[in-house]
């Protein structure tokens, strides 16, 4: 079984490193961008568990540390 976690930071929060990869590709050439957000994808083998457990489990791994839930929200999808 796979998780697939996408951790963005929520809106209204400063991303400097998003500024620079916007500034990178407008200096690049690539006018047609407004704006851009960085962000982390973490991909996770799991055992085989039921999938509600390994929801369960991955949610509580973002909550406690994948994911500083303060400025980051975070999704994740199970297959």
């Amino acid at each position: 079984m796979k998780a697939r976690i996408y951790i963005t930071l929520k809106e209204g929060v400063h991303d400097p490193q998003g500024e620079a990869t916007l500034g990178t590709l407008k200096h690049l050439g690539f006018d047609g961008v407004d704006s851009v957000r960085v962000g982390k994808y973490i991909e996770l083998n799991l055992n085989d568990l039921p999938k509600s457990k390994a929801e369960e489990q991955v949610k509580a791994m973002c909550e406690k540390l994948l994911a500083n839930t303060v400025i980051e929200s975070y999704e994740f999808e199970i297959e």
